[in-house]
């Protein structure tokens, strides 16, 4: 499902922008777009939030492809 890949590709991002945060203390996201205050930074935070919110429905969803080949 292309809503599950682009859910993933967000929240890896977002993952990788904490651990930028917590290593080098550099948020990317900000640097890029202005700062944590700045409207694009925010819509960002905000999708990858909701990403992270979409990917918990991975968790308990049964894979399809999975079943079919069994």
């Amino acid at each position: 499902m292309i809503m599950d890949r682009i859910a993933l590709v967000l929240t890896i991002i977002g993952g990788l922008n904490w651990g930028l945060i917590g290593i080098f203390k550099f948020d990317l996201v900000a640097y890029l777009f202005g700062g944590q205050t700045a409207s694009v930074s925010r819509v960002v935070y905000t999708l990858v939030g909701l990403s992270a919110l979409w990917c918990v429905s991975l968790l308990f969803r049964q894979n399809e492809r999975i079943e079919d080949n069994a």
